[in-house]
């Protein structure tokens, strides 16, 4: 019976690590084809698909079975996402220009911050010039402070196609921004990590509050609480029946009053009484109302 059982033990595990395996593996597709759609369209197109990333995000990781913390989750994903495609990008302009760039020293010209905008950043720019009197090609460099005067000599890298912004040497390494996109990258597979430790066994048991049998001997002998578990389930539906409610709504119940059920299936019984089994911010209790911020699933 034993060498039976364990063909098909190893099957369940393969199939819960291919969960999470594909999880990660879209969230890296997303992040690379998000990254290689961002220059090409603008918000009205790459804004739904955030929405969509974000929503197909959350219905995976539920499947994971931590349901609890998967909207959350699912949110700090696509922000790190977000963060990463950007940072990318960035790094992307300065790679690009250190590939096709020519090195070129330039004067400056003309020099203006941006127009005020709120609290936004005023950022310097400057109008360059060769030293044959021809304009450095492309939009004017750009820095976050006043670092070069009228008439000032400065070295930079000037994209031929003028399509880049000119940037000195400094300014083009792009050693941060691929060390950060790559950091975002990996919170973000981390986040999928975590969610699938939640939803190990070891996690399940300790969410669902239910004492080994062991456990449950020594509490009925020291409380004198010898119910049975039908009789606990028909105590749970009187509770739910008669408790008031507090000022947020919740009828909040004790899980230790009902030693021998599951948040599982008080989530049941609670939903055979028209309620559902709150899942987030109990700290120790098991909480029943209509509608719920994240519902417990129930047998």
């Amino acid at each position: 019976m034993r060498s039976a059982e364990r063909p098909n033990s190893l099957a369940v595990v393969s199939v819960a690590a291919l969960l999470p395996l594909s999880i990660g593996c879209y969230l890296l597709a997303a992040i690379v084809g998000l990254f290689l759609l961002a220059d090409d369209f603008g918000p009205a197109l790459l804004v739904p698909l955030w929405i969509v990333h974000g929503v197909l995000l959350a219905l995976l990781i539920r499947k994971l079975g931590a349901k609890e913390s998967s909207t959350y989750t699912a949110l700090f994903i696509v922000i790190t996402s977000l963060m990463s495609v950007y940072v990318a990008t960035m790094a992307r302009d300065d790679l690009t220009l250190q590939q096709r760039g020519e090195k070129v020293t330039a004067t400056v010209v003309t020099k203006w911050r941006d127009p005020a905008e709120g609290r936004k950043a005023r950022d310097y720019n400057y109008a360059l010039d060769r030293q044959n009197g021809t304009r450095v090609p492309g939009p004017a460099m750009k820095t976050p402070s006043d670092r070069y005067d009228i008439g000032q000599k400065v070295t930079v890298l000037e994209d031929p196609r003028g399509e880049l912004r000119p940037r000195t040497p400094g300014q083009a390494d792009a050693t941060g921004e691929v060390i950060g996109s790559g950091a975002f990258a990996l919170a973000a597979l981390g986040a999928v990590g975590w969610m699938t430790w939640r939803a190990s066994d070891a996690a399940r048991r300790r969410d669902d509050r239910k004492p080994s049998a062991g456990m449950r001997t020594v509490y009925k002998a020291v409380t004198g609480n010898h119910t049975t578990r039908d009789e606990q389930e028909e105590s749970l539906r009187e509770a739910l029946r008669t408790y008031p409610a507090d000022r947020r709504g919740y009828i909040k119940v004790q899980p230790e009053d009902y030693p021998d059920l599951t948040q599982h299936r008080a989530a049941r019984i609670g939903w055979e009484a028209g309620l559902r089994a709150e899942a987030t911010g109990n700290r120790g209790s098991w909480r029943f109302k209509e509608t719920v911020i994240e519902e417990v699933p129930h047998d």
